[in-house]
């Protein structure tokens, strides 16, 4: 019986050990094993243990009221801090809109008070920014640097100008001015057209010419100028030379130009005349080419008539004697005369008429070729701007009228045709009508000195 209770009380020892609850204490030492060897020594280990766990229970009881007072008294604080933050909220939020209507009746009382001053400071910010912009855009920058950027924090300003910002801006406005009546050498920044920089000496006529290596040049901001593609025609280009090279004091006639910059843009956005002719297309080529043969013909035909007029001219005056040359028409003429001393009248004037007539064809070689080029050269205008103007509405069908520059193309060559057309024939007819009138001075003296001879050979009979 003994070693039965003792055999139970072993297994419930053993199993109160498994399963009581570990203490702070318990992880920092494990506890003795038991070495008891009576029941009472072992019962007294059980006594103990059960103290031991209570002493844990209560220690954990106690820790776990403190951390839930520490909790309470931790929400307790947050909760009064959102307290004072909502109340002092509402304080701010009923500052800020005193402030506002304080601020209200301040900028009433503000404006009020400045009067006429508001408008004047309205102004002089306009005034500002109209300088700034002008001064941006100003040949003389590339000499006055740096002078817009106190301007513009004038123009932007939403308060009173200081006494400094309006000295500055009645200083800029002066400066400006003054240099605007200056003809000044100094060096400065040039872009080249390769978009590389070079520094050299610029002459600039006021506010709008600026001159660099005796060419014009175009100021391109941020205090540089630039190089032109292309230069304005020669006759401004000569002007240009003048100022140039001349020195200080000298009077000489300088291109300006007062738009500041924009009517030399359109000198070079103006074609050349390459490019006018280039606008014609093949019609225009061909054009220009039937001038050029029809005014060398014209001309050569001109100049052959003038000598065998003024030839037959001298013969004339010369006499008889002179015609024994038979290279000319009158004395081939004469020789026909001279071969028919006998002849009777009718016969003698059907033969000088004969030689009239083979003198004509080499007296009026040419000539209608000349009326037939001054004819054609109008009608392959009239061609080129029927084309030019097909090109246009095909333009105006695929793209329609939003952009002119698509139908620029056929216009132009439209109306380069029809110029060249005209240009052409003018000329060429004006030169024709030159070269019949010598041909029919020439047939006409022919004729005269015909009928003289059957008149002197009528009168022999």
């Amino acid at each position: 019986m003994m070693k039965f209770i003792s055999t139970g009380l072993m297994a419930l020892f053993l199993t109160l050990g498994a399963f009581a609850p570990a203490t702070a204490q318990d992880a920092k030492a494990e506890k003795p094993k038991s070495d008891a060897v009576t029941l009472q020594q072992l019962l007294e280990q059980v006594r103990q243990g059960r103290v031991n766990d209570n002493s844990d229970f209560a220690a954990r009881e106690k820790e776990f009221r403190d951390n839930r007072n520490r909790q309470k008294t931790l929400l307790t604080r947050t909760q009064n801090a959102i307290k004072r933050e909502e109340a002092r909220s509402e304080r701010l939020e009923k500052s800020f809109a005193d402030n506002e209507v304080k601020l209200a009746e301040l900028e009433g009382l503000l404006n009020e008070r400045l009067g006429v001053y508001g408008e004047l400071f309205g102004i002089v910010r306009q005034v500002a920014g109209e300088t700034k912009a002008q001064i941006d855009e100003s040949v003389i920058s590339g000499e006055l640097k740096d002078r817009s950027a106190p301007l513009a924090v004038l123009a932007k300003t939403k308060g009173l100008p200081e006494m400094a910002q309006l000295e500055y801006l009645w200083f800029a406005l002066q400066e400006e001015m003054t240099a605007q009546g200056e003809v000044k050498r100094f060096t400065g920044e040039v872009v080249n057209l390769d978009g590389s920089l070079r520094e050299t000496e610029i002459l600039r006529v006021g506010p709008f010419t600026a001159l660099a290596d005796g060419q014009f040049i175009r100021y391109a901001g941020d205090n540089r100028y630039a190089d032109l593609g292309r230069q304005p025609p020669s006759r401004f280009g000569d002007a240009a030379d003048d100022v140039w090279d001349g020195d200080a004091g000298d009077l000489v006639a300088a291109p300006i130009d007062p738009s500041r910059g924009a009517i030399l843009n359109l000198f070079l956005q103006m074609p050349t005349l390459f490019e006018r002719v280039n606008q014609g297309g093949l019609v225009g080529y061909i054009i220009i080419v039937i001038g050029l043969f029809g005014v060398g013909l014209a001309i050569e035909r001109i100049i052959r008539l003038t000598l065998v007029s003024r030839q037959v001219k001298m013969q004339m005056s010369a006499g008889k004697a002179s015609l024994k040359d038979g290279g000319s028409p009158l004395a081939r003429v004469w020789a026909v005369y001279q071969a028919n001393p006998k002849t009777d009248i009718e016969t003698l004037e059907l033969k000088l008429d004969d030689a009239i007539l083979k003198e004509m064809p080499a007296l009026e070689k040419h000539l209608a070729l000349l009326k037939l080029l001054s004819g054609v050269a109008p009608l392959l205008g009239l061609l080129g701007t029927v084309t030019g103007m097909i090109l246009t509405f095909q333009a105006i069908t695929l793209f329609g009228t939003g952009d002119p520059k698509l139908m620029a193309g056929g216009i132009s060559q439209a109306l380069v045709t029809t110029v060249l057309g005209l240009v052409v024939a003018i000329p060429i007819l004006l030169l024709h009508s030159v070269a019949a009138t010598r041909s029919r001075e020439i047939v006409q003296i022919l004729e005269e000195q015909a009928a003289g001879l059957i008149a002197t050979h009528a009168e022999s009979k």
